[in-house]
């Protein structure tokens, strides 16, 4: 069974126009509203690929009631803690190019009283989940370590902990040596403050983050597939090209096939190429955070992993 932690959801607000410019008046083409927060795109995929999934983190006022009686709606067990702040909304411009403008709201001020309440609630649900995803921002009033002190207690109890953030959160939560991570190139480059152009730039902006114990490390590229990086071997993952629909989520979808892999024992090519697949097949949907079986079983026999040594 797995555990998804998002401690900043948010609802995401998505909006399809057909020429986008500041100053204007639109009526959208299409518009979607959704539970979103990277965690929350992860546990719906997990759904979705018919796995066992618990979501948990913090919720409040009328847009956490609202991200709870949806995921109630959609049979997603959750274990929400109930703060006083109102959870955050996400709005996503779509222009008929594909050309995405995000705005991103910080989310709620998190007290310690709420901080103390679900690090007891995150002890008891360790037990009872053999991984655990975390992803997307810190809300306000959580200290830049808390990735970190949550990969520490679930590394005590022997539990594979997968992290998706980026920034100081990830550098601290690192120290604790994640089971896996998931920078992109713009989030590495971040990391380990280097202009990162080609495959050797990669390479060496890798190699001190698996010195750290950090087991796996994927480095997503887009459309370029993904560099992963797993004893002592780089797996080069290349992915077919597909007509993409709306690609947000993808990386929280390939975070979702990680998990399930885990959980079903892949070997690690397999875990590669299925989670892979679940990152593509996300593009390929309009909905964000949702994957289709057949699209994963199409797409699966079209990417290849090579496998070379670091």
């Amino acid at each position: 069974m797995i555990l998804t932690i998002t401690l900043n959801p948010s609802i995401d607000r998505r909006y399809n126009i057909e020429d986008f410019e500041r100053g204007k008046v639109y009526r959208p083409t299409e518009f979607q509203f959704t539970p979103g927060g990277k965690g929350l795109n992860v546990t719906r995929v997990i759904r979705d690929l018919g796995e066992m999934v618990l979501a948990t983190g913090f919720l409040g006022g009328f847009s956490g009631n609202y991200i709870q009686r949806n995921l109630d709606e959609m049979q997603i067990k959750n274990d929400f803690l109930f703060i006083n702040g109102e959870t955050r909304s996400c709005l996503n411009i779509i222009s008929r190019d594909g050309i995405q403008t995000e705005i991103l709201e910080p989310g709620p001020l998190i007290l310690d009283e709420d901080i103390s309440k679900f690090y007891g609630l995150y002890e008891k649900l360790l037990d009872k989940y053999e991984v655990i995803c975390a992803s997307g921002s810190l809300p306000r009033g959580l200290d830049k370590n808390t990735y970190k002190s949550l990969i520490q207690k679930a590394n005590e109890k022997g539990k594979k902990f997968i992290l998706d953030t980026s920034g100081e959160a990830l550098r601290l939560g690192i120290d604790a040596k994640p089971y896996l991570i998931k920078p992109n190139k713009e989030e590495l480059e971040r990391l380990v403050g280097l202009v990162i152009t080609n495959e050797n730039d990669i390479i060496r902006a890798v190699k001190p983050i698996l010195k750290a114990e950090c087991q796996v490390v994927v480095v997503s590229l887009g459309e370029e597939g993904a560099l992963v990086f797993y004893e002592n071997f780089i797996y080069r993952v290349i992915i077919p090209k597909i007509k993409a629909i709306n690609p947000v989520g993808s990386g929280d979808s390939m975070i979702a096939g990680f998990a399930v892999s885990l959980v079903k024992n892949y070997e690690f090519k397999d875990m590669l190429k299925f989670a892979t697949a679940c990152g593509v097949a996300n593009a390929m949907e309009l909905e964000t955070g949702k994957v289709s079986i057949d699209n994963i079983k199409r797409v699966i026999s079209q990417i290849s992993v090579e496998r070379v040594n670091l």
